[in-house]
């Protein structure tokens, strides 16, 4: 077995990899989506100083929209899976020319769809803020943050596509480079558009470097400039590069109603979780928004320095849906059981690790994002309850995965709607105007630890395998 790829025609043969030498697949797979989890949160964490430096307002600015935009992005990366879980499986069976195929009329349907996301949130960008209760004062820069932001969904549609399908094609390492240049080009482009300049001291030499001081609407400008390129890189790679998915013959661009139909039977769930998570989500901003300008702040910030804990499960994430539908591709339900187990158990080990980190370094964490005080200390606050809560996120996220390539998504969706509404919202709702953000946080540990059982109860009964779509 080649290292990070798996032996296709072996299983196909009969062939049973060692655990042994499964751990190291899903080890070599997750690795490079983990590194560039780190590169992405590292860059995140830049992105939110430079933002942070600005003051709270223009932190609670972009904290107040920043769910919504989460609920648009997780519509496209929903409707890719739904055409990436096909390649992985196809491929797993050696039908490369109909992943091909596949690969052709998902970019014209993820196209239109990003169009109509754009629109959506173009339309919404006014009035949203008011709708989500924000303070009158940041509903202009939380505007146009939203509005710019949503012009990247056609591009982003296209980046989620190309990583997803490069991923589950065996390919780990291109998309996760192309990522961590996403982050590194938001970087500079945020450093120019950001602040209005600054001063570059080369030993006794100062030289001014202009800004175009756009505040929080040149942070969205950045991320839609780096997207740009990214998507076109991705892309490039897929269909030009890529061993299995290259378009080297003549196939057809229209969507069909073969590749349609099992792609709407596997996304239509997770469309419905996305909305009703991301509106969750929104019900979160909308709890959190009366508490004050300093505890929207510290919420966004803590959010988004949480990243560096739950990266490493992104990656073995991806890893499980990768293995889990290329070994039902090649019919070895076996092997599928076996790497959807170890994946779980390794992401929770790896997650609990890094849980302990942030624990630690929690202060030294929220001092790189904002120089605010009264932040600082309500984040270390809040990133240390949610710490505890890390091992079984890890169960959920992973297992998730595993399931999506066996085409199960239903039931995760189901399992994550009522976690989400039945536990966190219900329970914050009573919660926030009697312990505020901290009790807020509380909750929501308490909301990832009961999804995480819930996972692993639907992982280890098998009935995902005995039921697992196959194309």
């Amino acid at each position: 077995m080649a290292r990070g790829q798996l032996d296709i025609d072996a299983l196909r043969d009969g062939a049973t990899p060692t655990r042994r030498s499964m751990a190291a697949t899903v080890l070599a797979l997750s690795l490079p989506a983990i590194l560039a989890e780190l590169s992405t949160t590292l860059m995140q964490y830049i992105d939110a100083s430079m933002v942070g430096s600005l003051g709270a307002h223009a932190t609670a600015s972009i904290g107040i929209v920043e769910s919504s935009i989460w609920l648009l992005d997780g519509l496209a990366m929903s409707a890719a899976i739904g055409f990436t879980v096909q390649v992985a499986q196809l491929i797993g069976a050696g039908r490369d020319r109909d992943a091909r195929n596949v690969l052709r009329q998902s970019i014209v349907v993820l196209l239109c769809f990003g169009v109509l996301l754009a629109g959506m949130g173009q339309m919404v960008s006014a009035r949203l803020p008011g709708w989500l209760g924000g303070a009158p004062e940041l509903h202009a820069d939380a505007s146009r943050y939203f509005r710019v932001c949503t012009l990247a969904l056609v591009p982003l549609a296209m980046a989620r596509l190309g990583t997803g399908m490069l991923q589950c094609s065996g390919d780990m390492r291109t998309p996760s480079l192309l990522n961590v240049l996403s982050c590194v080009l938001d970087v500079c482009f945020n450093s120019f558009l950001i602040r209005d300049g600054w001063t570059l001291h080369l030993g006794s030499l100062a030289l001014h470097v202009p800004g175009a001081g756009l505040g929080v609407t040149g942070a969205a400008l950045g991320t839609l400039l780096a997207q740009v390129v990214t998507a076109g890189l991705l892309l490039w790679c897929a269909l030009v590069r890529s061993d299995r998915l290259a378009l080297r013959e003549r196939g057809t661009w229209l969507p069909q109603p073969s590749t349609l139909r099992p792609a709407w039977g596997m996304s239509w769930p997770l469309f419905l979780e996305r909305v009703v998570t991301s509106a969750a989500y929104v019900a979160c901003t909308a709890i959190v928004a009366p508490l004050g300008v300093v505890a929207v702040a510290a919420n966004s910030l803590a959010i988004t320095a949480e990243a560096v804990c739950y990266m490493p499960g992104v990656g073995i994430e991806a890893a499980a849906t990768t293995l889990v539908g290329q070994t039902l591709g090649a019919r070895r339900k076996d092997v599928a059981r076996s790497f959807a187990r170890l994946s779980t158990v390794l992401g929770m080990l790896v997650m609990s690790a890094s849980g302990l980190l942030m624990f630690v370094l929690a202060p030294q964490i929220m001092a790189m994002l904002t120089p605010d005080a009264a932040v600082q200390e309500l984040g270390v606050r809040i990133l240390r309850i949610e710490a505890f809560a890390e091992p079984l996120f890890a169960a959920s996220m992973v297992a998730a995965g595993a399931l999506r390539g066996a085409g199960d998504t239903l039931v995760p969706s189901i399992i994550s709607l009522a976690s989400m509404w039945g536990v966190r919202i219900t329970l914050m709702w009573f919660v926030a105007p009697v312990w505020g953000l901290t009790g807020v946080w509380c909750v929501m540990a308490f909301e990832l630890c009961v999804r995480g059982l819930l996972f692993l109860w639907r992982l280890l009964r098998d009935r995902w395998l005995e039921r697992a779509e196959l194309v």
